[in-house]
């Protein structure tokens, strides 16, 4: 799969439920290669391995993973945490058999670049503030997008 990463997640550590007293980690990303496809790409291994992975790349970077594992994700638990893809899939990179190789996006394909600046959600799903604003108190406790711009930083 090659595609430009459009998010990352941190390294987390959690307790390993196998081995008790140790610690397994992890990290996502979510990777495009179409204006309509995009797909979240989980690994877990390792504390040196999984910082190791994070560290390779970056938001921009072009990848191509070779030999992820596909699944089917659990859309209500899985897309708590994670962006929500058009895919019903999602990729798990495993230690020993997947690899993750950065390239340049020109040496890719120049689309790719562009990729980067699309929303990931469906344009008539946003509120813009002024809607916001004018319907707060129906909208109260109600989940939204917001599409907004940064003007300036000072």
């Amino acid at each position: 799969v090659i595609g430009v990463v459009i998010g990352k997640t941190d390294v987390r550590g959690f307790p390993d439920r196998k081995n008790i007293g140790s610690e397994r980690f992890t990290f996502s990303f979510t990777i495009r290669d179409s204006p309509t496809y995009f797909i979240n790409v989980h690994s877990w291994g390792r504390e040196d391995y999984i910082r190791s992975l994070s560290q390779s790349f970056r938001v921009g970077d072009c990848v191509t993973i070779e030999n992820p594992l596909v699944q089917s994700k659990e859309a209500e638990r899985e897309e708590k945490f994670n962006p929500v893809t058009p895919s019903c899939y999602k990729l798990l990179l495993s230690e020993n058999h997947s690899t993750v190789k950065t390239s340049s996006c020109y040496e890719i394909d120049t689309k790719l670049l562009s990729l980067l600046h699309l929303p990931v959600k469906d344009p008539q799903d946003y509120y813009s503030l002024g809607d916001i604003i004018a319907n707060g108190q129906s909208l109260d406790g109600r989940i939204l997008n917001v599409l907004a711009a940064v003007m300036s930083v000072s």
